[in-house]
């Protein structure tokens, strides 16, 4: 594969069908997505509470880079390269933990945690530390979600976060914790990975958690994000009637997605659950403390997708954010993680087993699905199939990454 290869390839791709297999499988097209389209992104990696003390850090790993995210005893959060300026060995080796002093295992080359370098050894008069700090990565905190932008050049992060805000503010996740994460190592590619997030054709005989949460008419057109199934005029006059009960309220409603092609993809919404239900639970029942701007329960669910690698997905008393996080041409790691209010304490205002229950399941299934679909992708006899009335998200999501691709190419 080379650039005028995949130039032609990307012509040669059909508008509602899947794509060809080589985009699912070679490390050529692989590195270039992560060089020219998740490094360009600003992508949410962790939330504040996860490293609350002085010198607690943790790393947050893709391709071929490592970043250390630690806070400074001023209480500022730092994002860093874990590259030590003298021979460029990797300086943090645990995933996380706490470091009061940054001291790089090969040769005791030590920074602060602010990146600036503390002590070298050894080194001749005339080494200036002021030249030798650690490389700093762009890094952006919006109500307790830590973002960063591997990017030179990042795109403004005010008009990023901009037509989302809203609907981040109100569930108050700079007030929040982190009860729960997990890790769901998925062997597939990671666009046949969000392929899957991107569609709900497959809900109904693969998720009968998140049928039994989600009314049927919304996951037929609604189930992975507006436009992206039928309309339903059924479900249409439930969210008109949802939307005048919330709006009274108080409550944000509405919904955002990107009208032509931009650096991000993002999109936000609200809609009801299914009737009775108040939360993301089996029972339907509240499993934890209100959230944000909630006083009462409006029942609703908000879903925010600030790119094409993080979803947040948000009950009025709970919420659950997802990172995908591509590996290799043929891995990619999923990480979910669930915030409750700060103050909750699990046992006495919250229920771990009930708040993961949905998503932890439904996070199971698809990891086992996308496995199968990679495997199938890999056969001689795969050629892109076409696309139903329930995968339009898929058509939106290919159409967004061939146009990045193609941009980065020519």
């Amino acid at each position: 594969m080379n650039n005028d290869n995949l130039k032609n390839l990307i012509k040669k791709q059909k508008s509602n069908y899947t794509l060809d297999q080589e985009f699912y499988v070679d490390d050529y097209i692989f590195n270039l997505d992560i060089k020219n389209i998740f490094s360009k992104q600003w992508v949410f990696v962790g939330h504040t509470s996860r490293i609350p003390k002085y010198g607690d850090f943790f790393l947050f790993n893709i391709g071929k880079e490592s970043i250390i995210i630690i806070r400074d005893k001023d209480n500022k959060i730092y994002a860093h390269y874990n590259v030590c300026r003298h021979r460029g060995s990797h300086i943090c080796l645990e995933e996380s933990g706490n470091k009061k002093l940054l001291v790089c295992p090969y040769h005791a080359w030590s920074y602060n945690l602010d990146g600036s370098i503390k002590s070298a050894r050894l080194m001749n008069d005339n080494f200036n530390k002021e030249e030798w700090s650690l490389n700093k990565c762009n890094l952006k905190i919006f109500e307790g979600l830590i973002f960063i932008n591997l990017s030179d050049k990042p795109n403004d992060f005010n008009e990023f976060i901009s037509p989302t805000k809203e609907f981040i503010k109100l569930h108050g996740l700079s007030n929040a914790k982190i009860a729960h994460r997990q890790m769901y190592p998925t062997n597939g590619n990671w666009k046949l990975t969000l392929d899957n997030f991107h569609e709900c054709y497959h809900c109904q005989p693969a998720h009968p958690e998140y049928c039994k949460v989600h009314d049927k008419e919304y996951i037929i057109a609604y189930g992975a994000g507006s436009n992206t199934g039928p309309s339903s005029k059924k479900f249409d006059k439930i969210l008109q009637n949802w939307n005048e009960k919330v709006k009274k309220m108080g409550h944000v409603t509405g919904e955002y997605s990107e009208s032509e092609f931009n650096d991000y993809s993002r999109s936000a919404e609200r809609t009801p659950l299914k009737e009775g239900m108040f939360t993301e639970t089996k029972s339907g029942k509240p499993v934890s403390k209100l959230m944000g701007d909630f006083k009462e329960y409006d029942c609703g669910y908000t879903s925010v997708g600030t790119s094409p690698f993080n979803s947040l997905l948000m009950c009025n008393d709970f919420a659950t954010l997802f990172t995908f996080i591509p590996v290799s041409s043929l891995h990619t790691q999923v990480e979910l993680m669930w915030l409750v209010h700060k103050d909750a304490e699990e046992g006495k205002d919250y229920n771990l087993e009930e708040m993961t229950w949905m998503w932890d399941l439904t996070t199971i299934a698809d990891k086992k699905i996308i496995e199968n679909n990679q495997k199938g992708v890999l056969s001689k006899k795969y050629v892109p199939g076409p696309l139903s009335e329930m995968e339009k998200g898929l058509e939106k999501f290919k159409s967004w990454y061939l146009k990045h691709l193609e941009i980065s190419i020519s």
